[in-house]
């Protein structure tokens, strides 16, 4: 009878894994460009949406136009700025990636005019305080 005495006893405590800091960043800038969108009289439609093998950040719309966004962050001394990293292999992924989106699930919707591709890059200061700065139409 030397055995646990309790079911937990003898077990050890499985902790609940962090997310990196570059990923925590990541989640508080798609947080706060989402509020952003929010404030700006958007609706969010979808966020981290797998299309294929891409994610799609965001996708929001505004009356008939849907936005597919891009959320760009960068730490605190990056030598780069957040919308210099969108690089042209990016862009278009983004681009197919909107392509059948819009063909599987906007392309039957009478209300919907058109849709457009935003960049949106968040920082923050050394208090947490957050910027954002929202490019319409981007590429």
């Amino acid at each position: 009878m030397g055995g646990p005495r309790h079911p937990s006893e003898g077990v050890e405590k499985i902790r609940a894994r962090e997310l990196p800091a570059g990923h925590r960043l990541g989640q508080r800038a798609e947080d706060a460009a989402a509020s952003y969108l929010l404030n700006d009289g958007y609706v969010i439609l979808g966020r981290n949406v797998r299309v294929s093998r891409l994610e799609i950040d965001v996708i929001a719309r505004q009356g008939p136009v849907v936005a597919i966004v891009e959320v760009r962050t960068r730490g605190e001394g990056a030598w780069v700025k957040a919308l210099d990293t969108l690089d042209w292999r990016k862009r278009a992924r983004l681009r197919k990636a909107g392509e059948v989106l819009w063909q599987k699930r906007f392309k039957n919707d009478a209300s919907l005019e058109r849709m457009r591709f935003d960049v949106i890059a968040v920082s923050f200061d050394a208090a947490g305080e957050r910027t954002v700065e929202h490019i319409k139409a981007a590429f």
